[in-house]
């Protein structure tokens, strides 16, 4: 993959980041710097590296997709309500997908992901305040 001052950029910001972006959300963080840089260009890149095995796609249902720099196996846990992808820190969950490619062999495994999919605390205190409120 021919690399470019752009996709080195997005490629850059994707890996400093814990926030799982959007491509919309990662062309905002390049655009003050990068006044030039297209969402077009962010979306094919993003594509590129994830085909590439440079970074996770995590897609979310429907047309939304994060994305992860860090491609080592690890667990995320998403929010149904806002869409917040975080990773989940917990060394069992990540045994247990070691554990899970070494059962599947014949399977020539290529990706095991463990996604946690549940209400954030966040969107959990805004809906227990609309409850009270109620």
């Amino acid at each position: 993959m021919k690399r470019s001052v752009q996709r080195e950029a997005i490629l850059d910001v994707l890996r400093s980041v814990k926030s799982h972006p959007t491509a919309e959300e990662l062309h905002a963080m390049l655009s003050e710097t990068m006044p030039r840089l297209s969402l077009a260009t962010v979306y094919r890149n993003l594509e590129q590296f994830s085909h590439a095995g440079l970074v996770q796609k995590i897609d979310c249902g429907g047309e939304l997709r994060r994305f992860d720099g860090n491609v080592a196996m690890h667990p995320h846990q998403r929010c149904p309500e806002c869409g917040r992808v975080c990773d989940v820190e917990n060394s069992r969950l990540t045994e247990l997908q070691g554990e899970m490619e070494k059962l599947l062999p014949a399977l020539r495994c290529r990706t095991l992901r463990i996604e946690l999919c549940g209400v954030c605390n966040n969107c959990s205190s805004a809906q227990n305040e609309q409850e009270v409120q109620a």
